[in-house]
């Protein structure tokens, strides 16, 4: 095995927008553009920091690496971009890593907006045949080909793995996979992939130190969610202080782009409700903020 990397590295990040930053963290497999579904409606009044993490899209890894290492770089582009405070938008693995900034860096994170993620994941996945991987990998090419195509959907898709990620198999879902998921899944590196199973072996739990996150926090989750359960994610947020709820029927762990309109919504009341979690502190210079 090459050796770990214990430096930060410079994270190549989409940024868009500006005002009150957000940061963006996709999960796995995923990359920056994996999060337009947030990162195109929030750029309209905020500034929106995506970056690709260590191991996936652009950022290249290079050696083998720990979870904690993707900390590093995030805290390194905090100081990059001169962020004192931000929101934290995290999707699965995202989420995980916006919960872990939160513990490290309580001072810098204003708020959390947790989606189909938890502090102590669990998953109800069931075993994945041949036939599986060979519906998935038909579905694939021909939606990336016609994405959206009605026929693909109702032949292979939804006898593909993509029905433990989707649970409304619409146009509008197979064009964000298409758009979004297969190229992600192409520029995930072993090295990612590596680092993510290491610490799920472990029994990663984080659930006894969420009392620790004093922000407010919006927790969204599928109901049909098999990567991370619904369960899991209501028991992470039973135990942080100050957390909102949603669970969306008929909808899995890639419910954002089954849902999108709706989970705006309910990210917008959020945002009206807690004004604290888009107030620049003290001192806080928006326009230095953003170079």
């Amino acid at each position: 095995m090459p050796p770990l990397s214990p430096q930060a590295i410079h994270l190549h990040t989409l940024v868009q927008g500006q005002g009150f930053p957000i940061l963006c963290l996709h999960g796995h497999p995923g990359f920056a553009q994996s999060l337009s579904v947030f990162t195109q409606p929030f750029s309209k009044h905020f500034r929106t920091i995506a970056p690709d993490l260590r191991g996936y899209g652009r950022s290249r890894a290079g050696a083998a690496f720990v979870m904690t290492d993707h900390l590093n770089d995030l805290e390194a582009l905090l100081d990059r971009y001169a962020i004192d405070r931000c929101l934290v938008l995290g999707w699965s693995l995202g989420g995980i890593l916006a919960l872990e900034l939160a513990l490290r860096l309580p001072n810098r994170v204003s708020g959390l907006i947790l989606v189909a993620t938890a502090a102590h994941p669990k998953s109800s996945h069931p075993a994945i045949d041949w036939q599986d991987n060979v519906y998935t990998g038909i579905a694939s090419i021909l939606n990336w080909f016609s994405p959206g195509w009605q026929w693909n959907i109702d032949t292979f898709g939804q006898r593909s793995l993509y029905r433990y990620l989707i649970q409304q198999h619409t146009p509008t879902a197979y064009q964000y996979l298409a758009k979004e998921a297969l190229p992600a899944f192409l520029q995930t590196s072993n090295q990612a992939t590596s680092a993510l199973s290491m610490a799920l072996q472990r029994g990663y739990n984080r659930l006894p130190d969420l009392s620790a996150i004093q922000c407010p926090c919006l927790v969204l989750a599928g109901a049909d969610d098999r990567h991370i359960t619904a369960a899991s994610s209501l028991e992470t947020a039973q135990a942080l202080p100050q957390a909102t709820y949603h669970c969306y029927p008929n909808a899995a762990h890639l419910f954002p782009w089954e849902i999108p309109a709706v989970v705006r919504a309910d990210i917008d009341r959020w945002l009206d409700e807690n004004p604290a979690v888009i107030t620049p502190p003290e001192g806080f210079n928006v326009v230095s903020a953003a170079h």
